[in-house]
This record gives C-alpha cells, sequence and structure tokens, in this order.
C-alpha cells in the first residue's frame, strides 16, 4: 500500500536580482515594500523614457522539477543530495509547509515533520505548554497529549525545565523537545530534516533508534541527512537529488555508493565555479591548498606530520572580519565528520583578514589513520546561524592521509576508527 505518492512535482521561486548591485531584502516588512514601490514610481517619472529605467530583474529559479517518486507504507526512505539539491524543499511540500508549482502529492495518513529547530513552538511559552500547542498542530487531541506526555518528557530529557519559556533553551533542548513531541504521538507519516545534527551524538543515536521503533511498527519514515551511516542504519530505501532533479532511486546501499562517486564527479570542477554551495555569497571560498612542513603544496601526507591549509577568498560585499567564524570539518568516506576546527572556539579573530584575501589552518600533527578525507568549510558573520552563513561548502577539497608506522612498534594502524591520538600502555 502506498504512502506517499508523487506525481510531475515541481516547485519553482522567483528571485529578484537588484540591476544597482544593492543588497536585495530576504524578508520585508510592509514599510520596505512601500519605499521599494516609491523608488520605483520615482525613477520612472524622472526618466519615463530611459531604456535603463528597470531597476529589478526576477528570474525564475526550480528548486525541485519533473519528481516522480512512489513510497511503500512501511518504508524507510532516505533522501540524500548536496546543499541546494532541494531536499528540504522536497519534505516542505510533504508537510504542505508550501504549495507546489506543479504536479501533484498524494499522502494516506498523519504526517508529523520536523523540519527545523523548534518548528510550531511559541517561544514565549514554556516546554509544558509548547508540547501542547505543538501536538494540536500535528492534529493530536488533549486526551493523546495526555496520554504520551510522560513518555515525550522523559524522552526529551527536559524535566528541570519544563515551565521555562523555550525561547531560554538552548538548541539541542529545542530539538530534543521537537523530536520527542513529533515522535510520540502516532504519526503515520514521520519527516525528519538534517535537523537531528544539532543534537549531541547520544541523543541522535536515541532517535535513531526510536525511529527504527517507529519503522517496525508499521509506520512510514522518510530522513534527510548528510550521516551516509545514518542513513544506511536506518533506511532501506534512497534517492539522490542534484539540483532539484532526480538521479537516482534505489536501495540505500546504491544510493550512497551512487553519491560518493558524485562527489568525487563535482571534485573535478574548480572550486570558484561550484554551485552546489550555501551561503549570501558575501564571501565565497574560491581555492584550497595543503601543504607540507616544507611548504610544499600537497595532496597526500603522512598521518602524524604538519599540516598547513590555505584558503583562497574572494570578496564580493563589505564584511565585519571581527565578527567572522570560520569552521573547517575534516569528513571521511562515509561523510561523517572525524575533527573540526572553529575559529571562535580558539580565539582567533580575522580582523586583519580586511588587507588579505587569503587565511590559513596549522595543524602541528595531523593525527588521522591512513584513509581519504574531504573538507567542509563553513563560514558565518556573528553567528553560526543559516541566516548568518556566508559560504557553506561540502566537499570543498580533498586529502590522502597516508598511513605508516605511526607507534614504530613494527604493525601496521587498525582501521577501526579515525582519530590517533597519542599514548603508552604501562603497568603504574
Amino acid at each position: 500500500m502506498l504512502a506517499i505518492k508523487i506525481e510531475n512535482l515541481g516547485k519553482s521561486y522567483l528571485i529578484s536580482h537588484d540591476l544597482r548591485s544593492r543588497p536585495a531584502f530576504r524578508y520585508r516588512l510592509l514599510r520596505d515594500s512601500f519605499a521599494h514601490a516609491a523608488r520605483v514610481m520615482f525613477q520612472w517619472l524622472r526618466h519615463p523614457l530611459s531604456p535603463n529605467r528597470e531597476i529589478t530583474r526576477v528570474e525564475e529559479f526550480w528548486a525541485l522539477k519533473n519528481i516522480n517518486l512512489e513510497i511503500e507504507r512501511g518504508d524507510r526512505f532516505g533522501i540524500i543530495g548536496h546543499n541546494g539539491a532541494g531536499k528540504s524543499t522536497l519534505l516542505k511540500l510533504l508537510s504542505r509547509i508550501t504549495p507546489p508549482t506543479c504536479g501533484c502529492i498524494k499522502i494516506k495518513g498523519r504526517v508529523a515533520s520536523l523540519l527545523e529547530v523548534g518548528t510550531g513552538f511559541h517561544p514565549e511559552l514554556s516546554g509544558r505548554e509548547n508540547i501542547f500547542l505543538n501536538g494540536s498542530i500535528l492534529g493530536m487531541t488533549r486526551a493523546e497529549i495526555k496520554r504520551k506526555f510522560d513518555e515525550i518528557v522523559g524522552f526529551a530529557e527536559i524535566e528541570k525545565f519544563l515551565d521555562t519559556p523555550v525561547k531560554r533553551y538552548s538548541s539541542g533542548m529545542y530539538v530534543r523537545l521537537a523530536f520527542a513531541v513529533a515522535a510520540h504521538l502516532e504519526p503515520e507519516i514521520l519527516l525528519v530534516d538534517e535537523v537531528l545534527a544539532v543534537g549531541d551524538e547520544q541523543f541522535q543515536r536515541k532517535c535513531l533508534g526510536k525511529m527504527d521503533d517507529i519503522s517496525r511498527e508499521g509506520r512510514t519514515i522518510v530522513f534527510v541527512s548528510h550521516n551516509m551511516a545514518a542513513l544506511k542504519s536506518l533506511c532501506s530505501k534512497a534517492i539522490v537529488l542534484k539540483k532539484g532533479e532526480l538521479e537516482f532511486n534505489g536501495s540505500v546501499d546504491e544510493a550512497v555508493s551512487f553519491y560518493l562517486q558524485s562527489l568525487k564527479r563535482d571534485q573535478s570542477s574548480p572550486l570558484a565555479e561550484r554551485t552546489d554551495r550555501l551561503g549570501s555569497g558575501k564571501l565565497r571560498v574560491t581555492d584550497i591548498t595543503f601543504y607540507d612542513q616544507k611548504n610544499t603544496p600537497v595532496q597526500d601526507i603522512e598521518s602524524g606530520e604538519f599540516l598547513r591549509v590555505e584558503f583562497s577568498l574572494r570578496k564580493n560585499q563589505p564584511v565585519d572580519y571581527s565578527k567572522l567564524i570560520v569552521g573547517v570539518v575534516f569528513m571521511d568516506s562515509n561523510q561523517l565528520p572525524v575533527i573540526q576546527f572553529i575559529s571562535d572556539e580558539t580565539g582567533f579573530c580575522f580582523s586583519g583578514l580586511a588587507a588579505k584575501d587569503a587565511f590559513s589552518l596549522s595543524i602541528p600533527r595531523l593525527y588521522l589513520r591512513g584513509n581519504r578525507y574531504t573538507l567542509r568549510v563553513v563560514i558565518s558573520e556573528g553567528t553560526t546561524q543559516v541566516h548568518n552563513q556566508l559560504d557553506v561548502v561540502d566537499n570543498a577539497a580533498a586529502l590522502n592521509v597516508i598511513e605508516v608506522d605511526f607507534w614504530h612498534s613494527g604493525r601496521v594502524n587498525r582501521r577501526s576508527s579515525q582519530a590517533l591520538i597519542p599514548g603508552q600502555f604501562s603497568l603504574d
């Protein structure tokens, strides 16, 4: 029996480009719209016959195009793709948050979705009140919510903060409570976006276990994640999206393999020309180069050796460099994060970057086992929230780490983990 049927689905957006190179408003107040209309009228009155009186240009962008898909009841279904591939857009269409431009979606069953942190929560209300509010939004009766209330609170682990306004919750607490409500109120179809990445590792395992329990009860899971290991452990089927189009549909193992191969193909394109990235674009990373101890460019380096990573930039708009935050994450072959470096955690300030077009990350000793690693780069201004991100690019560069006799024991290192940490056994 089908739970979801999608036919010729498409979603387009109109993107305005200001021809005077002024930043367009992403979210505008009513007064902004009136002011903009007044400026257009004034421009037209001053130069009614001018061929350049048009100050904006509208472009149609297709976030999804010609998607045909069937998901059976009880399926554990994964959605894989690059940044901007259309994964979250597809979930929003399935959740009825936004209507499709063309095509149709047929859904049989009650849907619960967890797309963004705190979706459906009121910041001024307490955790207790938001459980009832969010449950009502999901279509549950008060009696159903009361019956599940203790399980929700226990799963979210927020007993001490149950009567605290959720505006004081951390992002992790938001996620725990939001997932607990969505998962425990017995939806027939559960849609989960990458939002679980906000929680800690223990909670992620707990959520994956809960979703596995839900699927065993015959309910349907649709799961979006960049975590290939989580997808393979939870899902049985998956699709791969690219630039809004369906590229692959099959078993999760085949889909993950197809996706990882596509990552290698994409890395052959110059980083400056890559379009599979997020962020406002005020800054863009255009090139990444690895250097060894002798300042020689390398693509391969031995475990435990010195490594310097240089990032070249293109500056498109003014940025407050004193508020710049840079995150660099080393990902393994399954797209799992192994180590990460975040500039504000180290206390570094990028104020001096105003006069430069590049910065570097130096690692005295690269304690990674032999493998192929890729870099995820996130550059933000002020905070790491999505609306403050300037450039986010996955698989920005690849580095081969060569296995060596790290311990000088004459034995080859096992690959049960990725990190290498100096240590010694003793009988003390």
